[in-house]
């Protein structure tokens, strides 16, 4: 894998590693935060009784009143502004009228493009009271995904990450998805490295400064394996398991990393303090 200045990089993948300078981080800082802002006013008013069909129209307009727009609406023709993973679904569920129920946990996924950078995150939500057993697995999926950023810094490689991740998951008696994996972001909105969420540290391609990707582990309570539903984009775990994820999208600097999507209101992982 080689590496090439971004600016002088044309806008779509190309096999290589962009790297971004000052003008690219200031952008991605601001296009993480609207994504977070986003998902901070998610927080507010997703519950029993909510659809995820109102959270699809909550991020469109969100979005369009700051300028931005969805990433995600009509991609590759997929119609919905956001992707809301409810339960068992892994990745890529879409939106409805169906009220969502006490009990329920779900992943909601922005991605929004604003000044043409992409700003990239999930988080989890529970609705109302959950399981123990969903409890835990989202506060081991988020720690899984600190974890893995924790372990990015120049010189080291794609492979620590992965690592960090699968070294604090399986002892958990959970599961990494292998299906899916965090990707390079800027301004284009899938793009090298890929970032598996398990590996060897010391291997794959070395982190540099002026990276920039997503770090979004998916963990389910039984086993890794996924199917792809007949909609061509649900993905489900294969033994109806429970599963969770979270994404930040980060930046390697010269002497670590930085997170772009943090929450300005501090809503990192459930419970989220609303009131």
């Amino acid at each position: 894998m080689t590496y090439v200045e971004a600016a002088d990089a044309p806008l779509r993948k190309t096999g290589h590693i962009k790297l971004y300078g000052p003008e690219g981080f200031e952008g991605m800082r601001k296009a993480g935060r609207l994504a977070a802002e986003i998902l901070d006013a998610i927080a507010e008013m997703i519950g029993p009784g909510v659809t995820t069909a109102a959270v699809d129209d909550l991020v469109y307009e969100y979005a369009v009143s700051h300028g931005a727009y969805s990433a995600t609406l009509m991609y590759r023709g997929y119609r919905y502004s956001v992707c809301t993973s409810i339960n068992h679904v892994v990745c890529h569920g879409m939106p409805n009228a169906k009220p969502l129920r006490e009990g329920d946990i779900v992943n909601v996924d922005v991605t929004i493009v604003l000044d043409g950078w992409y700003g990239d995150s999930s988080r989890m939500f529970a609705i109302g009271e959950i399981p123990r057993r969903a409890e835990r697995l989202l506060d081991v999926t988020y720690e899984s995904m600190m974890r893995g950023i924790a372990a990015i810094k120049p010189g080291g490689h794609v492979g620590d990450i992965g690592a960090a991740i699968q070294e604090f998951v399986e002892p958990q008696h959970m599961s990494v998805v292998r299906d899916f994996c965090g990707h390079g972001v800027g301004r284009v909105f899938h793009d090298e490295p890929n970032i598996v969420h398990v590996g060897q540290r010391g291997t794959g391609p070395e982190l540099v400064p002026g990276m920039i990707f997503t770090v979004e582990p998916m963990i389910n309570l039984g086993r890794p394996h996924v199917k792809v539903l007949s909609d061509g984009w649900t993905a489900v775990t294969r033994d109806r398991s429970l599963s969770a994820q979270f994404e930040h999208a980060v930046g390697v600097t010269e002497t670590g990393v930085e997170i772009f999507t943090l929450s300005p209101k501090g809503y990192h992982k459930p419970p989220y303090a609303t009131v």
